[in-house]
């Protein structure tokens, strides 16, 4: 059985696309939806991760990513305290605020590297989207 990596962050960050771009490379990446949580640990309650990736952007980029939503500071601060307990678990926190998809990629892949993290020699199957009503 490969590790599993779950990434946590705030809505819009990333956690989808880095999801499924950790899983074309082989890694067993699966997304949390801490944000929604009103459990502090939800994201190691059921299969514990090898590591916990956390993916931070702020309101402003929010807005940029989707413009479909009206996000507001007070969601944001609700978001942020549901997530602080990933946040302070987290083995890497990236903030994804001007990073381009293939950038926060290769910044998750090189701390998985460093990390030894074992991963298949194939893609693995993609996983549905979470959030967002935007096609991608």
């Amino acid at each position: 059985m490969l590790p599993l990596i779950k990434i946590a962050g705030i809505s819009a960050s990333g956690k989808s696309t880095l999801v499924k771009n950790l899983r074309q490379r082989g890694y067993d990446a699966r997304s949390v939806s801490q944000e929604h949580s009103q459990t502090p640990d939800m994201w190691q309650r059921i299969r514990p991760p090898a590591r916990l990736i956390y993916l931070h952007i702020d309101l402003a980029t929010q807005r940029e990513r989707r413009p479909d939503v009206t996000w507001d500071a007070v969601w944001l601060q609700i978001e942020e305290e549901r997530l602080a307990h990933a946040r302070q678990h987290a083995d890497l926190i990236l903030d994804t605020r001007g990073l381009s998809t293939q950038e926060a990629l290769m910044e998750a892949l090189t701390f998985l590297q460093s990390q030894g993290i074992s991963h298949a020699d194939h893609p693995l199957p993609l996983l549905p989207v979470t959030g967002g009503s935007i096609a991608k």
